[in-house]
């Protein structure tokens, strides 16, 4: 794993554009522009550069296999896993590397995330719980949810 830098960005772009089927309502991403926009190359190399957003990337021989991104401090921005790498333990590693970042600068908060149903059970798994109902808008649809601080382990 290493820390994402904004020449990253076309290669995260690529990862995320073959899952997001996951995350849109339709699998065309009809509906969705706005959401699909902001995870182009563009979009992504200015989270990757802006001081509020933490990227770490992990990759298997040389290949890029996943994403994480931590926003604020607390709010777990995106959680990528290329499909190949889908149920093997990657997401959680990903995810155990995003949290002790943020806890070591100083999150005592906890964290939140907007899960797509398909993550919902990963997440439920790292011991967020729902916040709120699942919530349709332009195109998506997910569920907010939290992780108070002393939750279960990752």
């Amino acid at each position: 794993m290493r820390k994402a830098l904004a020449t990253d960005a076309p290669a995260i772009a690529e990862l995320i554009a073959d899952l997001l089927p996951f995350m849109t309502l339709a699998p065309d991403g009809a509906g969705a522009e706005q959401f699909v926009a902001t995870m182009r190359a563009e979009a992504l190399a200015g989270c990757v550069q802006d001081a509020r957003f933490r990227y770490q990337l992990g990759f298997v021989d040389g290949a890029l296999v996943g994403a994480v991104a931590v926003r604020d401090n607390g709010h777990l921005y995106h959680l990528f896993v290329a499909r190949a790498w889908h149920g093997r333990g990657l997401g959680r590693r990903l995810w155990q590397a995003a949290r002790a970042a943020a806890e070591a600068a100083g999150n005592i908060d906890g964290f939140t995330v907007n899960s797509s149903q398909f993550a919902l059970p990963m997440y439920q798994r790292f011991g967020f719980v729902p916040t709120g109902p699942r919530t349709e808008h332009a195109g998506i649809a997910y569920t907010p949810m939290r992780l108070d601080p002393g939750g279960l382990p990752a």
